[in-house]
């Protein structure tokens, strides 16, 4: 995951992660079991999504039913950016 980030970027982990020290980044732990019910704080992430502040990068979008792909793809290594089911396909 790491090496995915450019120098200098941030990124939020999940299960307490504070990073290696080998890039120059900044770690934003972060409890999802405490931010699940942040209702207010949730909304502002999809507003800063929408007017394009954050960016996601994704891969590519999988209908439901070829999730199987998704998986192949991502056990073959070398994707960049989030692969994506897609329940409104």
């Amino acid at each position: 995951m790491l090496p995915a980030v450019k120098t200098g970027g941030g990124v939020a982990t999940v299960r307490w992660y504070q990073g290696d020290g080998q890039h120059d980044l900044q770690v934003h732990p972060v409890s999802v079991a405490n931010m699940a019910e942040e209702q207010g704080k949730l909304d502002e992430l999809r507003q800063l999504a929408e007017d394009g502040v954050v960016t996601l990068r994704v891969a590519d979008s999988y209908a439901p039913e070829d999730a199987w792909r998704a998986h192949e793809r991502l056990e073959a290594g070398g994707t960049r950016g989030r692969l994506v089911i897609d329940f409104t396909r």
